[in-house]
């Protein structure tokens, strides 16, 4: 009887899937918010240097830690504490204050080559330099801070106020490019202070915009730049210590115009962790700041993870 063969039966290759592109590289900015959300702690200092009307020099030094956690592929909660430390001119008097914590959450919304950002947050009001008789070196580190920020965390330095912030940026992430556009409203109410001089005011609007532009030389190396504007949409009173009247602030103090600019590292220390340090180089485009020789130097470390 002769045997029955079995012929084999090939199995035809399973087509090979090709593997998804990587996401564009995205340039981060240095002072206003990522578009983007994640899991990120983040160390920025920026060092002020400046002169005071007869020459002497000074310098701030002002340092923020975020943490967020991306709790959806959209949504990230996020807090952010500040210490900032002034070496004042000539008889200036030095200080050192504790600021507002921030807490608020960010909404990441991809549209193809587009990033639609919106932001909700507010301070929570336990600042140093705060009251009624506010300690002297902490009131006035808190006011160098703010320029030493550019103006743009004004909230954390407020420390008599309560401030809701509201914004929303919006990025074009492509062809190794970033350009951002971003928008920020922020509402102060005073919730210490009645009788500060520098916290007349039992609400104050002050409003603040960039634009972001960086560029990925290689994709370990990237260039940012962004101009920033801060303004008061309502007009500040302080109460003028000779008279105890309560007067505009001057002009030259509603509004700021700053711009930075400096390349980021990009290294990966993981499948899903990375780390970014850059440094910039920040300077005032008018008046008071331009009036001070002020320059800022940032430095910034995220990790990525």
């Amino acid at each position: 009887m002769a045997a029955v063969g079995v012929a084999a039966v090939a199995t035809p290759p399973v087509p090979a899937v090709p593997l998804a592109p990587p996401p564009p590289p995205y340039s981060l900015p240095w002072q206003l918010r990522p578009a983007t959300v994640g899991n990120v702690v983040r160390s920025d200092t920026a060092t002020a240097f400046y002169k005071d009307a007869a020459g002497n020099t000074g310098s701030t030094v002002a340092s923020m830690l975020l943490a967020s956690y991306k709790v959806t592929p959209e949504i990230a909660p996020m807090v952010r504490v500040g210490f900032v430390k002034n070496d004042a001119p000539g008889m200036g008097v030095d200080g050192s204050s504790f600021l507002n914590p921030i807490v608020g959450a960010t909404y990441s919304h991809k549209m193809g080559s587009f990033k639609l950002a919106p932001f909700l947050a507010t301070t929570i009001p336990i600042g140093m330099g705060a009251g009624n008789m506010p300690d002297a070196g902490a009131n006035a580190a808190n006011g160098a801070g703010i320029r030493a920020r550019s103006a743009m965390d004004n909230a954390m330095f407020a420390v008599n106020y309560m401030t809701g912030i509201a914004g929303v940026g919006f990025a074009y992430v492509d062809h190794k490019f970033t350009a951002q556009v971003e928008a920020t409203l922020l509402q102060l109410f005073r919730v210490r202070g009645d009788s500060a001089a520098g916290a007349t005011d039992a609400s104050r609007t002050n409003s603040t915009v960039g634009l972001h532009l960086g560029y990925f030389v290689i994709p370990q190396l990237s260039f940012g730049g962004e101009l920033r504007y801060q303004r008061w949409l309502s007009h500040p009173t302080a109460r003028n210590t000779m008279t105890g009247a309560n007067v505009p602030i001057v002009d030259a103090n509603m509004d700021t115009v700053t711009f930075a600019v400096g390349p980021r590292a990009h290294f990966k220390v993981s499948k899903t962790s990375w780390i970014r340090p850059g440094i910039s180089y920040a300077r005032g485009l008018d008046a008071p700041l331009t009036t001070t020789s002020f320059n800022v130097v940032q430095i910034d470390v995220p990790f990525v993870f």
